[in-house]
């Protein structure tokens, strides 16, 4: 869950857009790349649609993470369905989620089993809601709290913290800092995130914290 929280993001709808950055060891040493995506979409009825994706590549000596998440969602930001596929070492796991008409259904594949729990009348998921948070955030305001489904459900929510000059592929740029709080069945954790001051909103820098030390993923210009 911590490593998916390295990628927050939005763009309007019918935009495309292509975000690469390093992910790094506090120290500076890199562990890997992620690739942050956005497109337009349909849905099956041929309604415009967003569809948004990220893949994950790290790793530390012995252990490879290889992540990949797509989110298929509405014009105005509510989950249609979301995708992930974990490989975290040699444990490997692929689930499906589907949203309609206030319930989503989790299906675990590879013979995993299926469970329906009811949701918001417009749900998000991780990607779907981290997009609309930067969407908020270029309109001048700062998402509320909501729960956020990630195969579980989360509740997630961003103060912000102010205005703040960071260094970013070796250039300085004006940025405004939030913090996100993410609280699940068991776990709760809280990150950085730095977004540029454009239109796109363009997170810049994210930082979170594990136990062998705080990981960022810095854009890559």
């Amino acid at each position: 869950m911590k490593l998916f929280f390295f990628c927050l993001l939005t763009l309007p709808l019918a935009a495309q857009e292509s975000l690469r950055y390093s992910i790094n060891w506090a120290s500076g040493l890199s562990l890997g790349e992620a690739t942050l995506s956005s497109a337009p979409a349909k849905r099956s009825d041929g309604q415009a649609a967003m569809q948004f994706s990220m893949r994950l590549d790290a790793s530390i000596p012995g252990f490879a993470v290889v992540d990949e998440f797509k989110s298929l969602a509405s014009a105005n930001y509510c989950s249609i369905e979301f995708n992930k596929s974990l490989m975290h070492g040699k444990r490997k796991s692929k689930e499906t989620v589907e949203f309609a008409k206030g319930e989503a259904t989790r299906k675990t594949l590879d013979g995993g089993g299926k469970t329906t729990f009811s949701t918001p009348s417009c749900p998000k998921d991780a990607l779907t809601f981290l997009q609309y948070a930067r969407q908020q955030i270029a309109l001048g305001k700062v998402p509320a709290s909501e729960p956020v489904n990630f195969g579980a459900t989360y509740q997630v929510r961003f103060d912000y913290a102010g205005e703040q000059k960071i260094k970013v592929s070796d250039a300085m740029a004006q940025a405004d800092r939030l913090i996100g709080f993410v609280k699940g069945p068991k776990s709760e954790f809280t990150f950085e995130i730095f977004f540029a001051r454009d239109a796109q909103r363009t997170p810049l820098l994210i930082k979170v914290p594990f136990t062998l030390g705080t990981f960022s993923m810095e854009l890559v210009r």
